[in-house]
């Protein structure tokens, strides 16, 4: 499921179907993350489904836990743990592992919901179950990148906010980010990530700060 992206994703999509991979290509313009996967959903022709973001693959011991799966399904969803890659640094803490995920699904008995931009995979009825396996998830080369993706991610999340009643003051402005910063990087252990623990926590506190600054915005605005 591609949205016209402008990198090199289509180009490799081909290539590797030239290959003979079984790939499928489908294009849709992008009209928020949580109605593009349902789309994508849609789309798909199984009865089970497993759902992976561009920048996310399956660890060896995942792979063989899906495989495994794959010859006897008897629940609808299966979740697993998601391990982000920071810059080259695998993240255990923060409040960024576990960080479990539903993924794989029996496809009727699914849908995604959530805020944009924050889409989350949920079943409609039956139970999931954990799997062993980690799903790598290659988030940021830079710090800038993460910056980047906050101020833009906070864009998005302060206008579904706002539209659905969230109100913001200068006290949550002030707070909001502190007691964001202080639960991730004391209560979640994000010092035992070292450096890259106190930037992650840092920019976390940020994107409390720019979300509530944002609403504020808006209902100055309006």
């Amino acid at each position: 499921m591609d949205s016209y992206s402008k990198d090199r994703t289509l180009q490799i999509c081909e290539e590797l179907k030239g290959q003979g991979l079984p790939i499928t290509i489908i294009q849709n313009e992008f009209l928020g993350h949580v109605e593009q996967k349902n789309f994508a959903l849609s789309k798909c022709t199984h009865d089970y489904v497993i759902s992976l973001d561009a920048d996310e693959a399956l660890s060896p011991e995942l792979k063989e836990s899906v495989l495994k799966i794959k010859n006897n399904f008897e629940n609808n969803g299966y979740s697993f743990n998601r391990l982000t890659n920071y810059n080259g640094y695998w993240v255990k803490h923060c409040g960024w592992y576990p960080d479990t995920k539903l993924r794989l699904v029996k496809k009727s008995e699914a849908k995604w919901a959530g805020d944009n931009p924050h889409d989350i995979l949920k079943l409609k009825t039956g139970r999931e179950i954990k799997i062993p396996g980690n799903l790598l998830h290659y988030s940021y080369d830079s710090i800038s990148d993460h910056v980047n993706q906050t101020n833009r991610f906070t864009d998005i999340a302060s206008i579904v906010a706002f539209r659905k009643g969230v109100r913001s003051s200068l006290f949550k402005i002030i707070t909001r980010p502190i007691l964001k910063f202080l639960k991730d990087y004391f209560l979640k252990a994000g010092f035992l990530d070292g450096r890259y623990g106190l930037i992650i926590c840092t920019i976390n506190g940020l994107s409390a700060f720019l979300k509530y600054s944002k609403i504020y915005e808006l209902q100055k605005e309006n």
